[in-house]
């Protein structure tokens, strides 16, 4: 048995991570509205910005971390290693501008009030402005909506990355994926972990900054959308096989 002593977690602290790439013109805004709308602490990992997004996030009262490696799983796993060791529940966020920081507390409340492990924000459910989503999003996040329900009787209509869990929820999910894939990979293991999971409107707005990473380009949006298959059908498999080992 291991003599490490386990830091206690206070489901009233709230981390929020952010990974961001030259997102200069909304990084400042995004942390000021984080830390206005419940969070204790913003964590900004950079994937090696080139502009001002560090300083600008620092003078905003974020903590910057560096994650060079591409993936975006890779970012959001860099963050959660540095977050809070108390904090109880982690808040994941796009540093673009694009999602609506001020519905931070729908996310945070259901988990503080302890009836979800896993609030998930919706941007085709609430106020969506026009041109904040493409069509392509949309049905990729309907698609995989009714993958999830089909295949866990979940009740999602988004893979939006705006998004809260408890940690000691997010520490037994097993959390593998690098790339896009990370999302995707959450609400599956959410929803066949059998945590309590809720969805709430939290709407869209157009980026304010940046250059999109997956939409931007017709031949990186086609690679995202195959990591994002390929990402289901192999945790179907994985997830499957490890229903099997466990009854």
């Amino acid at each position: 048995m291991s003599g490490q002593i386990r830091p206690q977690r206070d489901m009233a602290v709230v981390s929020a991570i952010v990974p961001c790439l030259n997102e200069e013109a909304a990084i400042g805004e995004v942390v000021a509205g984080l830390l206005a709308n419940g969070a204790d602490e913003v964590v900004v990992v950079d994937g090696g910005s080139r502009d001002a997004t560090c300083q600008l996030a620092e003078a905003a009262g974020a903590r910057v971390v560096a994650e060079r490696r591409r993936g975006y799983g890779r970012a959001i796993q860099a963050g959660i290693a540095v977050a809070r060791p108390d904090a109880g529940i982690l808040l994941f966020v796009d540093g673009d501008g694009s999602d609506r920081i001020d519905r931070a507390p729908l996310l945070i409340g259901p988990i503080r009030a302890g009836r979800a492990d896993f609030v998930h924000g919706s941007r085709v459910r609430g106020d969506r402005e026009p041109g904040a989503m493409s069509l392509p999003q949309i049905v990729a996040g309907r698609l995989a909506g009714g993958l999830l329900h089909l295949a866990y009787g979940a009740s999602f209509t988004d893979m939006s990355p705006f998004r809260a869990i408890r940690r000691d929820a997010l520490d037994r999910l097993g959390m593998r994926d690098e790339t896009y894939g990370w999302n995707l990979e959450m609400l599956m293991r959410a929803a066949a972990g059998g945590l309590r999971c809720e969805e709430v409107a939290v709407g869209q707005r157009p980026r304010r900054g940046g250059v999109s990473k997956v939409s931007g380009d017709w031949r990186v949006s086609m690679r995202a959308a195959w990591v994002i298959a390929t990402t289901f059908l192999r945790l179907a498999r994985e997830l499957s096989r490890e229903r099997s080992a466990s009854t």
